[in-house]
């Protein structure tokens, strides 16, 4: 198949550092090449790809030393995409829904991954009036805000196989991996990994609006000789930083759409102890993978006992369930359904 897989251009393909959307764009479209698919990735220009690319913009958006007006970029990526529709079998897009007005109207098919969170009011009317066209949700739970969307399937996230290799023995500190956000609650993990007497590693960005959240709340935290704090790491410092702890703390506080980090942790074979919000309950399999908990005082039992979890069962299940080829496998069974749902029209 031809197919076009449409990026966000805040980050590039794939990211330096963090950014989930695009890493999980770069996985998909490799994983689409190997199987034998013809695919274009529209992106950014420093993305780095075996696909043919389309540079919309000279490099990503958020670090872009000029500030470029993100709605300007996307309007002429989407403009570039349906420029060339017809030399596609299928469209993939990631980047929300400003496609959605030509989408609809264009013969090629397409569909959209939506890869944030959906309990916003204006998506409401939003995909009641696009009603017609497709959409994949990363997680069943992720849905919930939007019952009678078009939902088409659900695709779990994907890693390659070789991105993370099996820790078998793990030192002794938790992990931390993600961003600064209230949403996202490093301040819990730092609380379990004390109350456990037991080093926490927080590796974390820091995006400019919540500054404020870190300096009056994450920051004080971390004069604590059992905390240490070292900031945005890549998929090679990934492998190490989050394999070798004795668990990843995900202790969240919002409706996670999927929580990548928790399947980086698997491939690694590192046990999670997660609060059971959003998809976390379709990630991790209870008492097996890790632990789902309610409260600190669950959390803090669970990373107690954590070292019962068989880290080998943590990297079987991700080969199993949360590999990039399996991922691939489902995208492109969706592909040749639309193509053929278009032909048969």
């Amino acid at each position: 198949m031809r197919i076009a897989q449409v990026a966000p251009l805040y980050e590039s393909v794939p990211p330096r550092a963090y950014g989930g959307t695009e890493r999980v764009v770069h996985y998909l479209t490799e994983a689409l090449i190997d199987l034998g698919h013809d695919v274009t990735l529209f992106a950014s220009g420093d993305s780095r790809t075996r696909a043919r690319l389309v540079p919309v913009v000279d490099r990503s958006l958020r670090l872009h030393p000029a500030k470029p007006d993100p709605v300007i970029w996307h309007t002429l990526e989407v403009d570039r995409v349906f420029e060339l529709s017809r030399t596609f079998d299928v469209m993939h897009f990631h980047i929300d829904s400003l496609h959605l007005p030509m989408a609809v109207r264009c013969e090629t098919p397409s569909l959209t991954t939506l890869h944030g969170r959906l309990d916003l009011p204006d998506l409401q009317p939003l995909f009641r009036h696009f009603h017609q066209h497709p959409l994949v949700s990363i997680s069943t739970a992720q849905r919930d805000p939007l019952p009678r969307a078009h939902w088409s399937a659900t695709v779990h996230h994907g890693l390659p196989l070789g991105l993370y290799h099996f820790h078998p023995q793990a030192q002794d500190y938790f992990a931390f991996v993600g961003r600064i956000s209230p949403e996202k609650r490093c301040d819990r993990a730092i609380e379990i990994a004390l109350a456990c007497n037991t080093p926490l590693h927080i590796a974390a960005k820091v995006d400019d609006t919540d500054r404020a959240y870190w300096e009056q709340a994450i920051e004080p935290m971390l004069d604590h000789p059992l905390i240490t704090f070292v900031g945005e790491i890549d998929d090679a410092e990934k492998n190490d930083f989050i394999g070798n702890a004795r668990a990843l703390l995900t202790p969240i506080d919002w409706p996670e759409p999927f929580g990548l980090v928790i399947i980086e942790a698997l491939a690694c074979g590192t046990p999670v102890i997660a609060y059971g919000h959003g998809s976390v309950p379709e990630l991790l399999d209870h008492g097996v993978t890790g632990f789902i908990v309610r409260d600190q005082e669950q959390a803090i039992a669970a990373a107690r006992r954590v070292d019962e979890i068989d880290r080998r069962a943590c990297r079987e299940q991700f080969e199993r369930r949360f590999a990039a080829p399996v991922m691939a496998a489902s995208y492109a069974a969706l592909y040749r359904g639309l193509i053929h749902q278009r032909q048969a029209a």
